[in-house]
């Protein structure tokens, strides 16, 4: 599994699919096929569920240095 997909199934772990569904004003279903968090949903997933946007798409947020150590 891929680190960006792991960082999903913790979101999804913090809340289930439907209330994130729900927030996202998108339905469960579309979250059920994401292999990893759309960019345009990151920093809400993030806000919801509380983890990080650098774990959820660290292609688009690299950790910073504080994070890495």
């Amino acid at each position: 599994m891929s680190d960006m997909k792991a960082a999903l199934e913790k979101a999804f772990e913090a809340t289930n699919r439907r209330q994130l569904a729900l927030k996202l004003g998108i339905t469960a279903q579309a979250i059920s096929q994401w292999d990893r968090a759309p960019v345009q949903h990151v920093l809400k997933i993030e806000s919801v569920t509380g983890v990080p946007r650098h774990e959820l798409r660290p292609d688009i947020y690299p950790p910073t240095e504080v994070e890495q150590r």
